[in-house]
């Protein structure tokens, strides 16, 4: 059993494949943990683990200290957030709002920008696999202002390791550039074992044990049937790495492999997957767009 020095009470707001070990973690911690998903059956697991559920996010936020964000995309964010019965409407002076989806650094700072006096953000997008959110390995990347982080550290330790890169946004910018350069080189990998005439099954399984098993894990469903319903936008991660490497140029650094990356995101958008998920590039990457003339 993990125990921390500071115990909270929280409300954790989706749970899906990694927000279902997530917010069992912070049980298994000690906090006292409310939890509210869509689909109300997936809180059974958290209700046989000591956590209560709420039948919204804003019963789930009532008399909390900090509320989690665990959904799947930008429009899910506004939805907890601000559509009917949510968090917004509850949210008090002193509380804290964290998300940890992977939304973009414009959603973020969006959400954030409309909350109710009082009531600071932070944004701590997670990279890992199912695996190591169960084991509390996932690497956190947090934009938050050095008062707010004091606040949320003692909270997230116990999912795994915080990375402080940042005021808000930051966190999910760190995300994006991470993702991008993680998708394009799960794409080349693909391609690869396609020319070593390697079953793409197999190739999948071994990439699944490797550094890269988050991104394979999360996508691996994508690649396999072909389509790619937007999770990130290939549009926004566009923007945002254009964004990181416009910096660097502005500072005389040369990114490389987030140049790469923003080069094949670029030949995706140009083909059309724009709307597509942001792994829509690797079709890009494994079809003759990868392949030199001849």
């Amino acid at each position: 059993m993990i125990r921390e020095d500071t115990m909270a009470k929280l409300a954790f707001i989706g749970l899906g494949l990694m927000g279902t070990p997530m917010a069992t973690r912070l049980l298994e911690a000690g906090h006292d943990v409310t939890v509210w998903n869509r689909t109300a059956e997936k809180t059974k697991p958290l209700t046989d683990h000591g956590a209560t559920a709420a039948s919204t996010p804003m019963d789930a936020i009532k008399g909390v200290d900090a509320a989690i964000a665990m959904v799947t995309n930008a429009e899910a964010l506004e939805q907890v957030v601000y559509g009917e019965n949510g968090m917004a409407a509850a949210l008090a002076p002193g509380q804290l709002l964290i998300d940890m989806s992977t939304v973009g650094p414009d959603a973020v700072r969006s959400v954030a920008s409309r909350l109710p006096d009082g009531v600071a953000m932070v944004d701590a997008p997670v990279r890992g696999s199912v695996h190591q959110a169960t084991s509390g390995q996932l690497a956190i990347y947090v934009g938050a202002d050095p008062s707010d982080f004091r606040r949320v550290e003692p909270i997230l330790t116990s999912l795994g390791t915080l990375h402080h890169v940042g005021g808000l946004g930051a966190g999910a910018a760190a995300k994006v550039v991470v993702n991008s350069t993680l998708g394009v080189a799960f794409g080349e990998a693909l391609s690869l074992g396609d020319d070593f005439g390697l079953d793409r099954s197999v190739v999948l399984d071994v990439l699944s044990d490797t550094p890269i098993a988050g991104t394979v894990e999360a996508k691996r469903a994508n690649v396999e049937s072909g389509t790619y319903p937007a999770n990130f936008k290939l549009s926004l991660a566009l923007k945002d790495l254009n964004l990181v490497t416009e910096i660097a140029d502005q500072n005389g650094r040369r990114l490389e492999v987030a140049a790469a990356a923003r080069d094949w995101l670029e030949q995706a958008a140009e083909a059309g997957a724009g709307d597509l998920d942001y792994s829509a590039v690797i079709p890009t990457i494994t079809t003759d767009g990868g392949r030199r003339p001849a």
